[in-house]
């Protein structure tokens, strides 16, 4: 891909775009990568840093929100603990299993066809967990529990797998655990920084030696598109979601999915 601008830029757009809604960023990557013919060793890696673009959006767009934790945490504020405590919580079972799953990772970002069949269980999954989850305990992070964090943690692991979704697991997984919609929607915001942060940290030392030349040009180039896209989503996102549910996300990753093993048995 080293090159060819064009690639990155619309590898970006993707990543900025299904970051954090419940459609599975890098699981668009892989099916986006396949069709574009983006098949290097190099591209995991890729898809995996890219990510960060996104999650920057997230500090831009909430900074009033991290500065009077920051704030709060040196007053001793008991909420802002909390709120520390919670995403430390929701962040910690994803580092420990992905750590030791790393290798098992990377082989199933070489499947499309896990990642389409992975979207098509995941819509039917938030069809269900929308219809039966209704009853409401938590409406703000600092509120959570631990043992809460600790559950939406835990099946945020589902999210290792490509086409699960590390957004839609969080937040399916909140709802499950009676967390109400938009602060289940910014929980998985928040969770996401320290998540994506330690993977890329640790698929660049993994692989950066042996990416090659122009490969950080490459990565730089889908940074910058992913951050872009991704402030516009995000609010967008969370006007949706407290007006429409999940529903449509469910339906579209169903449709995707389904369209991606046509096209996967066809070509």
């Amino acid at each position: 891909m080293a090159g060819d601008v064009l690639t990155p830029i619309l590898l970006g757009i993707v990543e900025g775009l299904t970051e954090f809604i419940p459609v599975s960023s890098t699981g668009h990557l892989v099916l986006a990568g396949a069709l574009l013919g983006y098949h290097e060793e190099a591209s995991k890696t890729f898809d995996i840093v890219i990510q960060l673009g996104a999650i920057l959006a997230v500090v831009v767009l909430y900074w009033r929100r991290f500065f009077d934790v920051l704030i709060g945490l040196t007053a001793r504020d008991a909420g802002a603990w909390a709120f520390t405590r919670n995403i430390f919580l929701g962040f910690f079972p994803s580092m420990v299993v992905g750590a030791f799953a790393y290798s098992a990772i990377r082989v199933l970002l070489e499947s499309p066809a896990a990642v389409a069949w992975a979207l098509i269980v995941g819509g039917v999954a938030i069809l269900i967990i929308e219809r039966i989850a209704k009853h409401v305990t938590t409406a703000s992070v600092e509120g959570m529990s631990w043992r809460t964090a600790v559950g939406i943690g835990v099946i945020q692991c589902l999210s290792m797998i490509p086409g699960v979704s590390r957004s839609g697991a969080t937040i399916m997984g909140a709802l499950m655990l009676g967390v109400e919609r938009k602060t289940a929607a910014e929980f998985s915001f928040f969770v996401a920084i320290p998540t994506m942060v330690a993977a890329s940290a640790y698929s660049l030392m993994k692989e950066g030696a042996s990416l090659p030349p122009g490969q950080l040009g490459d990565i730089a180039i889908g940074f910058v598109v992913s951050f872009v896209v991704a402030m516009a989503v995000i609010k967008a996102f969370v006007a949706m979601v407290s007006r429409f549910g999940f529903g449509p996300f469910a339906w579209y990753r169903i449709l995707i999915g389904g369209a991606a093993l046509v096209w996967l048995t066809l070509r």
